[in-house]
This record gives C-alpha cells, sequence and structure tokens, in this order.
C-alpha cells in the first residue's frame, strides 16, 4: 500500500488504483444469487437425472463416463447460464440416441426440459 499515488495491493489478489477523484468505490463484491429454475424445469431434470443414472448402468463404460462428466450440469440447484444446460441436455440426447431404444425415455426426457426452457 502507497499513499502517495494511491496504489493498494491486498494480499495475493486484488489490486486497486485511483487517480484522484473523492468517494471513490474501488472493488464491488456483491454475490449474486443463484438463478431459479422454475419448479416444472426443476421436476424434468430430476426426472431426466432418474433416467440417466438407470442409462449409464447398461452404456458402454465410454458412455457412462461421458453422462457422468455433464451430471453436474444438468442438477437444478447447478448455478449454470442457460447455454451451458442446453448444450449439456443435447449432449446427453447425442450419448442416449446412440444408445438405442435403452436411450429413447432419455431421448424424450430431455425434449422435455428443451420445451420447458423455449429451446424447442
Amino acid at each position: 500500500m502507497s499513499v502517495g499515488n494511491q496504489h493498494y495491493y491486498f494480499g495475493n489478489g486484488d489490486h486497486v488504483t485511483m487517480d484522484g477523484g473523492s468517494g471513490n468505490t474501488g472493488i464491488d463484491k456483491r454475490v449474486t444469487p443463484a438463478r431459479e429454475v422454475p419448479q416444472a424445469i426443476e421436476e424434468a431434470l430430476g426426472e431426466l437425472l432418474t433416467l440417466i443414472q438407470e442409462l449409464r448402468t447398461q452404456a458402454p463404460p465410454v458412455s457412462s463416463d461421458a453422462l457422468d462428466d455433464l451430471l453436474p450440469v444438468l442438477r437444478p440447484e447447478a448455478d449454470v447460464q442457460p447455454p451451458e444446460r442446453h448444450r449439456a441436455l443435447l449432449a446427453v440426447a447425442g450419448i442416449a440416441a446412440t444408445i438405442g431404444a435403452l436411450g429413447v425415455p432419455v431421448v424424450e426426457a430431455v425434449s422435455k426440459v428443451l420445451e420447458l426452457m423455449g429451446a424447442k
């Protein structure tokens, strides 16, 4: 911290430079609340997650691993942007489609979630 040129260093993190003025705020670190997922989408995601868990036990290991990688984004409580969730849903539908008849309920559940999100 120096006073002459008003340079402030806070540990290993933030660096603030004040070039004149008065009443400067510096860094505003408000916490943004997590997005609220509408109840219908939350329920549809819950159903989808149940179907994915069933599918992954019967899917080839490579497909199961790919589904596992996508699960965190699909949880209703996950604070993700809608485009990120949309991409994960499309990836799940693609994996489920390649598995055949076992994946049909998952593809249908993904379609339902996408429709509720207004993406279809």
